[in-house]
């Protein structure tokens, strides 16, 4: 929204003034409106893009001074206390939650797009058994398109909602089975009598060789690490599907880009770090030593802090009464592993170090020992993230393909490599 107020840019030494207008927002700081700044014959630098607003967006709003993460304007803690993931999918998509015929609906339309196509199968069968899930759920995400190909004209919102419902249905069940497959499991098929993360537990865990009974604490657990997760804003891996997206490739390819890039050990393997941190620690008698050389920058802490949460880490507390909960319901408070987690958590909450530099657990910490303490192995707690995260990234995508104002992602660079020269002949160089 645009307001009066201009910021004037002088240059060509006080020769020339650009006026460009300062666009305000419903939240959050104002944003200088540089679309004409290349009239002045220069492009603004930005590495990062830590100063640059990408797009215009109504779905998700963080304030990381004061601990805020909003969906469509609900905050995260309302929504992960009162509500469940489904209905989150429905808002983040829509706008507005649902009513209890809307909800209705759209559970039943996501049921029935949860099976893959059986040739699809045959697919994680051409990957090692020892493939990284992640590596599995890239090029079986990507392949959807050459199977569900009769909506993709990414113009008809009939079309682009079909797409959406069939990547959040079918996201646990691929990522289930990427992980059977790399364990010699045979594949499990979903039920519809399950709730979202239940039917993931069952697509993980089942065996037909007796009735595997889900445990509701493990899937009440599972449901909000999902919630916690669905969306984070312009985060790299959103920027990564939107700037696929604005080239028109269909969804299936713009989400297994988003799935490339959560990859990255910088984005989505922060929760992973905090397990084999916990690995190489070993014991709670070592947590002392660790934490100094941790003040000394010898060591690096996992799971503490966070580039946008100046403050605590709004999906942290929750996620920390999950971890109790959870750890509770399996008896697991004693176990070594976990011991060591809330020593760790101890000192960075009362250590005056940790707390001046606001060094507090995020929620990678407590997401991790409670994916552990499930049983989910390492090596799925991306995978996991990345089905959680398939419907901000879907969200952000048909946001940005409704937009008139769209245009293809084309970023500007500045050029510092060899002026023009000529080619000389390889016997005279």
């Amino acid at each position: 929204m645009e307001n009066n107020r201009k910021v004037t840019l002088t240059y060509n030494d006080g020769k020339d003034n650009l006026e460009m207008p300062v666009l305000k927002g419903t939240l959050g700081p104002d944003v200088v409106d540089i679309r004409s700044f290349s009239k002045t014959g220069m492009f603004t630098f930005d590495p990062g893009f830590l100063a640059t607003a990408s797009c215009e967006s109504q779905i998700t709003f963080i304030d990381g001074d004061l601990g805020q993460l909003y969906y469509r304007g609900y905050p995260i803690e309302q929504l992960a206390e009162k509500s469940d993931y489904l209905e989150v999918c429905y808002l983040l998509l829509n706008g507005e939650l649902p009513t209890a015929e809307e909800r209705k609906v759209f559970e039943r339309g996501i049921m029935r797009h949860n099976m893959l196509h059986d040739q699809l199968m045959s697919l994680f069968k051409g990957f090692r058994r020892d493939a990284h899930p992640m590596a599995v759920m890239v090029g079986v995400v990507g392949a959807l398109s050459a199977f569900y190909h009769d909506s993709l004209d990414i113009n008809n919102p009939e079309h682009r909602k079909i797409s959406a419902h069939r990547l959040i249905a079918k996201l646990p069940n691929i990522a289930a089975q990427a992980y059977r497959y790399n364990k010699g499991l045979p594949f499990s098929y979903p039920k519809n009598g399950l709730t979202y993360a239940e039917n993931f537990l069952h697509m993980m865990f089942s065996t037909p060789c007796e009735e595997y009974k889900v445990n509701k604490t493990l899937a009440l657990a599972l449901d909000r690490i999902f919630t916690l997760h669905a969306d984070h804003e312009q985060n790299a891996s959103t920027s990564t599907v939107r700037l696929a997206g604005s080239s028109g490739a269909n969804p299936f390819a713009c989400i297994a880009a988003g799935i490339a890039c959560l990859w990255g050990p910088s984005h989505g393997g922060a929760n992973e770090a905090v397990l084999k941190m916990l690995d190489e620690i070993g014991s709670v008698e070592n947590v002392p030593a660790f934490m100094e050389g941790v003040k000394n920058k010898t060591h690096k802490l996992m799971g503490f802090g966070h580039r946008v949460y100046k403050n605590m880490d709004p999906r942290a507390a929750i996620m920390k009464e999950t971890c109790d909960e959870v750890l509770n319901e399996l008896g697991l408070h004693n176990d070594p592993k976990f011991k060591l987690a809330m020593a760790l958590e101890k000192i960075a909450l009362e250590d005056p170090y940790f707390i001046e530099r606001k060094l507090y657990p995020n929620v990678d910490f407590y997401s991790g020992i409670v994916l552990s303490a499930i049983g989910i192995p390492v090596s799925m707690f991306t995978p996991i993230f990345a089905l959680a995260r398939t419907v901000g990234w879907i969200s952000h995508w048909a946001e940005m393909i409704a937009d008139p104002a769209m245009k293809i992602g084309r970023p500007r660079q500045l050029y510092t490599g060899a002026q023009r020269r000529d080619y000389i002949p390889q016997e005279q160089r």
